[in-house]
């Protein structure tokens, strides 16, 4: 469902006839919930043989003021996997439903850190009988991993983009990665801002999304941070990706994104396709 510190605005001087600067300020709708759709799929090419995966997830997710910042609550409210087209039945829907995760985050929208990152093995324990061997489980639903992911997972989406002017074609980074079979595929994703849209949210920045397999001896050091605070892991050379993310300026409101990750590992060539669309957003209390 989330490297998290703010970053410095930028001192950006737009040149003559340019597209004046785009601020995207972290103005989360106050306890109206946010229903999102959720589609990841992932696919496995080898040897003539194709594999592939999907899961759907709605989530719910409100923000709330807290301790001179916001709490997030996110609760998945319904989820299925499917392979090769079949439903498979899993634990890991289960789990899910029954973990709404709470996460603390800055008054400027940095990432601080998960409140309830240990009840994941708690849900966990409730779906798996006694005596039974959870295996890899046990490790996804650990509370240093939901930590990991949720924190990864929002610096992918907002990490240096609030609280500071954007220009058109302006970059920012995050560091990036997926499990590939034993293997591990990291990447850098580089966000550019394309422009503006209106939305039914009111206006909206809109972001084209692809990949870097390296680091360029010229690149900024914004980008060289990003990696080293990203720990540096090594990138999989080959990766490649195209999506883009539209995000609502008024108040913050995620409306859509759509990232594509293909990489080569071994004589294995993976997919992954993620869609994440706004399906409603509560109106205000009166």
């Amino acid at each position: 469902m989330l490297a998290a510190c703010s970053k410095p605005a930028s001192s950006l001087v737009p040149e003559a006839g340019a597209p004046p600067p785009v601020r995207l300020d972290f103005r989360p709708p106050v306890d109206r919930a946010m229903t999102e759709r959720v589609r990841s799929t992932r696919t496995v090419e080898q040897g003539g043989a194709r594999q592939s995966e999907e899961v759907e997830m709605t989530t719910v997710t409100r923000f709330t003021p807290a301790e001179n910042g916001w709490q997030l609550a996110q609760a998945v409210t319904q989820a299925r996997m499917t392979r090769g087209g079949t439903p498979v039945e899993t634990v890991v829907d289960d789990v899910l439903t029954r973990f709404p995760l709470r996460v603390r985050l800055a008054a400027d929208g940095a990432f601080v850190k998960v409140l309830n990152a240990d009840e994941g093995a708690k849900a966990l324990r409730q779906v798996v009988p006694a005596g039974q061997q959870a295996g890899a489980l046990e490790s996804f639903f650990s509370a240093d991993s939901v930590e990991s992911r949720a924190r990864r997972e929002w610096e992918a989406k907002y990490g240096g983009l609030f609280q500071r002017n954007l220009t058109v074609g302006q970059h920012t980074w995050a560091v990036e990665g997926f499990s590939a079979g034993d293997s591990q595929v990291f990447y850098v994703l580089e966000r550019t801002v394309t422009g503006t849209e209106l939305t039914d949210q009111g206006d909206a920045l809109v972001l084209g999304l692809k990949c870097l397999d390296a680091v360029p001896e010229d690149a900024p050091a914004e980008l060289r941070e990003v990696l080293e605070e990203a720990g540096s892991p090594g990138l999989t050379p080959g990766v490649t990706c195209e999506g883009e993310q539209v995000v609502a300026r008024g108040y913050f409101v995620p409306m859509r994104r759509t990232l594509t990750v293909h990489a080569k590992v071994g004589d294995a060539t993976w997919t992954l396709a993620t869609q994440t669309k706004l399906e409603m957003l509560e109106e205000p209390r009166r």
